[in-house]
């Protein structure tokens, strides 16, 4: 005996492989999957002019009654909205409803940041084993936390980018943003020994490049290698499994504020549009900042 597919099940089946045809991430399409398989049970035989703002804020409140959390409500949310934003551009539908629902707040969680010594120990002396160009993997860990940029920006960076006598590297950032980023010995060190393995790898491939950071067969390093090469070397060294590229950003960020930096000057370096970002990094200093009062104000005494 076969079922007839609602409206809403034919809808997320057509909307998942647009997904799919788009080559959205396995990851994206897996949990989309779930959130709208919910949303059809709960939606039922309704037809789109029957469910409304008021009938997916219902939707919501059943999953909080399934124990949720508030995390996995919010993504069930943000598919609902992403089908109707699809929906809206196939004509099905004139508005999207799930617009008018707030997103439940969720906690916001600082950053652990990796301490000085931490960030020094895994920069000191040679790189793990399991760092499979390791001249590369160096560069790109001090260029990472030297100079606080994005993992996008990393990867992004072209071999014209960078002025040597001026000791800094011409970042693109978001919104095509421009900023030159200043940096210190050490990506000074790193980088001519990468450059001459670079050189040799391009060589043998019979490749040409003008990417900064390139993987063994000669083409653009991407921000998802990027990221699983920091954790790889990051677990090797000791640190917590959860260190992924922007965790040094933060780093360079806190420390450099807890070295006595200008706010101000860490969010032109940090390429941050507004100062209120920036400050998220007074947060993550404040234990080091009550330190410094206890053992210098002399009402602290």
């Amino acid at each position: 005996m076969t079922t007839t597919r609602t409206i809403v099940e034919k809808a997320v089946a057509d909307f998942l492989r647009h997904l799919r045809e788009k080559n959205a991430s396995p990851h994206t399409i897996k949990a989309y999957t779930g959130d709208l398989a919910n949303f059809s049970a709960y939606a039922g035989s309704r037809s789109w002019k029957q469910i409304d703002h008021i009938a997916i804020r219902g939707f919501l409140s059943q999953l909080y009654e399934k124990g949720l959390s508030k995390t996995s409500v919010a993504r069930s949310l943000a598919a609902v909205r992403s089908l109707y934003r699809w929906l809206a551009q196939e004509g099905v539908v004139d508005q999207n409803p799930a617009k008018l629902v707030a997103t439940p707040k969720l906690p916001k969680k600082l950053p652990r940041v990796p301490t000085i010594e931490e960030m020094n120990s895994v920069l000191d002396g040679k790189m793990p084993e399991t760092a499979a160009f390791p001249e590369r993997d160096r560069l790109m860990l001090e260029l990472l936390y030297g100079c606080g940029i994005r993992n996008s920006e990393l990867t992004g960076i072209n071999l014209d980018d960078i002025r040597l006598s001026a000791e800094a590297i011409l970042i693109r950032g978001k919104g095509k943003k421009e900023r030159y980023v200043p940096f210190g010995d050490s990506v000074k060190t790193a980088l001519p020994a990468y450059l001459q393995v670079r050189h040799t790898l391009l060589s043998e491939a019979r490749k040409n490049s003008n990417a900064l950071l390139i993987n063994q067969r000669g083409g653009r390093l991407t921000t998802r290698s990027v990221g699983r090469i920091i954790k790889k070397i990051a677990v090797a060294k000791g640190l917590s499994p959860d260190v992924h590229p922007h965790t040094l950003r933060h780093a360079f960020g806190t420390h450099m504020l807890e070295e006595g930096a200008d706010l101000r000057a860490i969010q032109e370096l940090l390429g941050h549009e507004r100062l209120a970002t920036t400050q998220r990094y007074t947060q993550l200093s404040m234990k080091h900042v009550l330190q410094v009062y206890d053992r210098t104000h002399p009402r602290a005494k």
